[in-house]
């Protein structure tokens, strides 16, 4: 115990070992859903589910491990629910990225670019620069985006050739798991009682993930659900006798995919971009580098990625100050260097070991709630992180679309809630316009980039033409007018 006050300061932040116990315990509880989360979304791409599971376990364990050690805050980080979704569903072919490999080449020249502007004083200049508002709008329209990709997942939103998207086929039990699991995770999400209300999302998967493996388990037993080789998916056929891909959980001993333990194949599989896997060599990895770079793409894209992981991981530390004793008396970040090197390492490192950025995660608020003050109870969900690297099998059941679409849902609801309701609508109708005109273009236009970039634009015409030029920083014009050459590139490169 004496070691304990000494190097967490036990006694001068008025801890104990109880609640710094009790504290990581619920904090991981609150928020593990992000690692089977994060394996389906990554797995859209082309990645190997079991192997980005066991990664981001692995690399949440040695992130927050970092923030309890060196920050000694109840931070606890992992997969933010911002780059993953940005880089699976927004980097696509039609922008010239056609492998998962390329992506992750990308998204770690931005975390070198990343570390380097957290190392020294340019991120913080960058953050104070832009406008309060117009932060929060970019975090805003990455909660929209993010809810949209739920919908789109779960099949509860599908493609009409008529009208581009449509409410989807509620003959598929997916779906009508999707839309009720949604539902009461907002409903648990408001109830009286913090312990039940922080705990909705993990508590509405499992039993999402439960009843669709009952589902899914009967109608394999009846021969309506059957594994298609070809498309490496289960097949159901519905009423009308035509058949689709479903998003319903399967259960682990009747999936020949799942392997028990920590399944080293498949960590080859992603690790190091597939280098040390079968299929994918040395010179596949020269080609990939020399395509991503000789993309014209790749430099919009690059510049998107350090942009929209600069806000996501910001607007995340700020909702969790509050509660942590982040901020003192005057409104500035204490021990600034020492918070952001954990999640300015885990963006160096994440994407060379097979997943995307790690940051801090707002759930931290829970077990700050229940008395954790250190980074004590930050080690303790920390090691919660490294056992789940081991036990893949009993989380496979929650990357699927029809259990995952009420994380994403709320997760993204709470993100766009928390950024839109402190903008500026009554006070400044410019930025009330920029706010919808961004989050209407990132959800329409699939990309939170396209988003941010039209919003941006449309606000500095809006500010120009009614005679507050003043009222724009330098940076501004100069993130805008990078906006404005690289619509104007892809625009050029699609007609080459």
């Amino acid at each position: 115990m004496k070691f304990l006050n000494r190097f967490f300061h036990f006694d001068t932040k008025g801890a104990t070992l109880k609640n710094e116990i009790i504290g990581g315990i619920v904090t991981f509880i609150a928020m593990c859903y992000i690692l089977p989360v994060n394996a389906g979304i990554l797995s859209d791409m082309g990645m190997n589910s079991a192997g980005v599971f066991t990664m981001t376990a692995i690399l949440s364990f040695l992130a927050t491990l970092l923030m309890g050690l060196v920050a000694n805050y109840p931070i606890v980080l992992s997969a933010g629910m911002g780059l993953n979704a940005f880089i699976a569903y927004t980097l696509g072919e039609s922008m010239g990225f056609t492998s998962w490999h390329q992506k992750m080449i990308l998204l770690t020249i931005a975390g070198i670019i990343f570390f380097t502007l957290s190392l020294t004083p340019v991120r913080k200049k960058i953050l104070e620069a832009i406008p309060m508002d117009l932060r929060l709008i970019i975090s805003g329209a990455l909660g929209a985006f993010i809810i949209f990709v739920g919908l789109k997942n779960s099949g509860l939103i599908g493609y009409n050739s008529a009208t581009y998207v449509s409410l989807g086929n509620f003959a598929d039990p997916a779906v009508i798991i999707a839309l009720v699991s949604t539902v009461v995770c907002f409903g648990l999400m408001f109830v009286k009682n913090p312990i039940i209300s922080n705990l909705a999302i993990p508590m509405t998967l499992v039993v999402a993930a439960i009843v669709g493996v009952v589902i899914s388990s009967i109608m394999i037993g009846n021969g309506n659900l059957v594994y298609d080789e070809t498309i490496g998916s289960y097949v159901y056929t519905n009423y009308a006798g035509l058949s689709n891909a479903t998003t319903l959980p399967i259960a682990p001993w009747l999936d020949s995919t799942v392997k028990f333990g920590l399944n080293g194949e498949s960590v080859k599989e992603v690790i190091f971009y597939g280098l040390l896997s079968d299929g994918y060599t040395g010179q596949d990895f020269v080609n990939d580098l020399g395509h991503v770079f000789a993309t014209p793409a790749t430099y919009v894209a690059i510049f998107s990625l350090v942009f929209v992981n600069l806000f996501d991981t910001t607007a995340t530390l700020l909702a969790i100050s509050g509660t942590t004793g982040m901020i003192d008396d005057k409104g500035n970040f204490k021990d600034y260097n020492r918070i952001v090197i954990a999640d300015a390492t885990g963006a160096l490192i994440c994407a060379p070991l097979g997943t995307s950025t790690v940051t801090s995660f707002a759930e931290s608020n829970v077990g700050v709630s229940l008395g954790a003050k250190t980074g004590f109870a930050a080690i303790v969900s920390a090691f919660l992180f490294l056992l789940c690297a081991f036990v893949f099998p009993v989380f496979s059941i929650f990357t699927s679309g029809s259990v995952t679409a009420a994380a994403l849902v709320c997760v993204g609801s709470l993100i766009a809630y928390n950024a839109c309701s402190k903008v500026n609508f009554k006070a400044d109708k410019v930025i009330g316009f920029t706010t919808i005109i961004t989050i209407v273009f990132a959800v329409l236009c699939y990309s939170v980039s396209d988003g941010i970039g039209i919003g941006l634009l449309c606000y500095i015409a809006m500010m120009l033409i009614s005679g507050r030029r003043k009222e724009i920083k330098l940076p501004i014009y100069i993130i805008a007018a990078f906006f404005l050459v690289a619509f104007t590139l892809n625009t050029i490169i699609k007609f080459i």
